[in-house]
C-alpha cells in the first residue's frame, strides 16, 4: 500500500533522510515523469504515421525531414531517460536511492527534487565532469 502524502508535501531536511514519505514522493515524481514521456512518445508516433506524403517542393520536404530527425533524436534521448528513471525506481525499491554512488553520502534533497535520477552528490558530479573533461581533451 502506498504511503499517503499530505497535499503540497515537499521533502525537508528536518525529517529523517529517505523516510517512507520521501521515498513515496520521489517514486510518484519519477512515475509521473515516465508516464509523461511515454505519452509524448505515443503522440510522436501517431504524428509521424499520420503525416501526409512528402511535399513536392524541395525546401518544404527538407524542412519536414529536419523536423522529423529532430523529433526522433529527442525521442531517443527520452528513451535513454526512461532507462534512468527505471533505474532510479529500482534504487528506491532496494533502498539505495538518494545516496551518492561514489561516496555513499546522501544526495541533497534539493538536487534530487531538481534531478530525481541523480546518482552523484553535486561534489561527486563535479569531480566526475572534471575528470571527463581531462580525458576528453587528450
Amino acid at each position: 500500500m502506498a504511503t499517503e502524502l499530505p497535499l503540497g508535501y515537499r521533502p525537508s531536511d528536518e525529517e529523517p533522510f529517505m523516510n517512507e514519505r520521501q521515498r513515496e514522493y520521489f517514486r510518484r515524481k519519477l512515475v509521473v515523469w515516465k508516464d509523461d514521456i511515454l505519452r509524448e512518445s505515443r503522440e510522436t508516433i501517431q504524428n509521424l504515421q499520420s503525416e501526409p506524403t512528402p511535399n513536392a517542393d524541395l525546401a518544404d520536404r527538407a524542412t519536414t525531414e529536419a523536423e522529423r530527425q529532430l523529433e526522433l533524436r529527442t525521442r531517443d534521448r527520452q528513451r535513454k531517460l526512461i532507462s534512468k528513471i527505471d533505474s532510479a525506481l529500482r534504487r528506491l525499491e532496494d533502498g539505495s536511492y538518494g545516496f551518492c554512488e561514489e561516496t555513499g553520502e546522501p544526495i541533497s534533497l534539493k538536487r534530487l527534487d531538481a534531478r530525481p535520477i541523480a546518482t552523484f552528490s553535486i561534489e561527486a558530479q563535479e569531480r566526475h565532469e572534471r575528470k571527463e573533461r581531462v580525458y576528453r581533451d587528450d
